[in-house]
């Protein structure tokens, strides 16, 4: 079975709307102390429409906790514990799990290692393009088998994935019903979760009803814990002032709030989970033609930038510098960037590098000013264009020439998918759990055949990143780390800010996962 990257235009759009949630990462768990409510109803508030319940869809994905399971969950701390799989073993080209005994589908038909088997192959066939399934599934092709006897599902890699227990394992499974009519998926669930969903309407709201014989959630967690809502009703509520608004007044029970109005929503009894964040990964690029195809222009610009005063207005006055490429409470996040960073004078490096400047006038090499295209958008968070600011301010004062541009978002994604036009972009985050994730952008093919629009090339990188694509799962993290090391020593790109986000419970407990993620068997609702 052979897979293909998604489209790239969906793939673009995809990666910089990432920018708005920053990256994610962080796992807590929320607290409060009144007696538990039996059998309640739990209000929760999300920012968009959800068009899909498709778990398969670049749309349903985000909802699918709540109504299907995968083979592995994540714990509040990011181990993995069971879910589907009571166990699991892997290599770096193989993955293969045992199903637990009894777990049902929502019609009451008893799920197999076939089923499964069946679900791995049908949301892994480049044919149906399923776009929410490719951002979990190995960008490897895979094959999957089942063993209904043991009740095993076995899948091997056609090439080294040291993480397919963490993206296999993760993907969603949709019973024989679903599978049988993907059409019905998009209004109806037809999967093992604790929840099912029992309303649909344009624009929402979307309901969801327990599932009381449900007894297989992360490390065995069941739906008969006193408090645990016997319904959900997701809400739409696209301004994070109006969800803070509702969270005060008891108007929603759970919603995710980030920026200012966090501020409110302080010392005001609510439980919080905070959601850790990387805000503002800047792109340099390294196109032939292109200034900043410079390695050395890169570590002076790098060098003369105020890390600290960016992460300052990136997230309001109280940043601190990005460490890693991915957020706090990603795989094998690290503390890389102080000590690899460049750090230099920049004024001397570019002299040594062959840039000079005359009184006041413009930085010049072989007779040729410099001359950088800095854009952004404003439709990705209200920081960015700021951050862009104080870069361009900075780059100024050393003599350079900067056009600074705030685009749209189309106009973003075009310059940086299709045109090249720029030589930094500011908030093209992808915002990966896993450090593979990150690949495509940082090496490969540029688009239209691959997602590297800044045309990086890092050979020490690509050297590296081969040898940890041989080892299985974390024990590789020492060497996808130096891998990150060399694209910082290299100013190949640069994260600008560790940020949070937090989700609320009004008189609501929960536990999340990586990005802020509910896991809906830890939902208790208090008197």
């Amino acid at each position: 079975m052979r897979r293909r990257t998604p489209p790239i235009a969906l793939a673009a759009a995809l990666t910089a709307s990432a920018v708005a949630l920053g990256g994610c990462g962080g796992s807590t768990t929320s607290s409060t102390t009144t007696p538990p409510v039996i059998r309640g109803t739990v209000r929760i508030a999300q920012a968009g429409e959800t068009p899909s319940f498709d778990p398969y869809s670049a749309f349903g994905s985000s909802q699918a906790h709540f109504a299907y399971d995968s083979l592995v969950n994540l714990a509040p701390g990011g181990a993995l514990v069971s879910g589907l799989a009571s166990s699991w073993r892997a290599t770096a080209t193989t993955a293969t799990f045992t199903l637990r005994p009894g777990i049902t589908c929502s019609d009451g038909t008893a799920l197999t290692a076939t089923a499964v088997a069946r679900a791995l192959t049908y949301a892994g066939d480049p044919a149906h393009q399923l776009a929410g399934a490719q951002t979990v599934l190995p960008n490897v092709p895979f094959e999957a088998s089942a063993d209904d006897g043991t009740g095993t599902v076995s899948t091997t890699a056609a090439a080294p994935f040291p993480f397919l227990v963490r993206t296999i394992g993760r993907l969603p499974i949709v019973c024989p019903a679903g599978l049988g009519r993907p059409g019905s998926l998009d209004r109806a669930t037809h999967g093992t979760g604790p929840y099912v969903l029992t309303r649909y309407t344009p624009g929402g709201p979307y309901e969801f009803a327990v599932r009381d014989d449900y007894s297989w959630g992360p490390a065995g967690a069941t739906t008969r814990a006193p408090g645990l809502p016997a319904r959900i009703v997701l809400s739409v509520v696209p301004q994070a002032s109006t969800a803070a608004n509702l969270l005060l007044t008891g108007g929603v029970d759970i919603a995710g709030v980030s920026g200012p109005d966090r501020a409110r929503l302080t010392g005001r009894g609510l439980s919080t989970a905070d959601v850790a964040t990387v805000v503002g990964l800047t792109f340099f690029n390294h196109r032939p033609g292109r200034a900043l195809s410079d390695r050395a222009l890169r570590r002076a610009l790098v060098s003369a930038l105020d890390r600290r005063g960016l992460a300052n207005v990136a997230v309001g006055g109280t940043g601190e510098p990005a460490t890693d490429f991915g957020a706090e409470g990603s795989v094998c996040h690290a503390d890389l960037a102080d000590t690899h960073l460049p750090a230099q004078n920049a004024a001397e490096a570019l002299r040594t590098a062959g840039w000079t400047r005359s009184a006041a006038g413009p930085l010049t090499k072989g007779g040729r000013p410099l001359r950088l295209r800095l854009i952004t958008s404003p439709d990705l968070g209200p920081t960015l264009v700021p951050v862009a600011e104080l870069m361009a301010r900075e780059w100024t004062a050393l003599g350079a020439e900067v056009d600074l541009v705030a685009e749209s978002l189309p106009a973003l994604v075009n310059a940086m998918y299709q045109s090249a036009d720029f030589d930094v972009v500011v908030g093209s985050t992808p915002g990966f759990a896993l450090p593979v994730g990150f690949i495509p952008f940082f090496s490969g093919p540029a688009p239209a055949r691959g997602l590297n629009f800044a045309g990086v090339t890092n050979p020490e990188y690509d050297a590296l990143v081969a040898r940890a694509l041989g080892e299985t799962d974390t024990a590789g993290c020492a060497t996808w780390n130096r891998a990150a090391a060399a694209l910082f020593r290299s100013a190949d790109a640069l994260p600008i800010a560790q940020g949070r986000t937090s989700v609320y419970g009004y008189r609501t407990t929960f536990a999340t996962t990586f990005g802020g993620l509910l896991v809906p068997t830890s939902i208790r609702l208090h008197q």
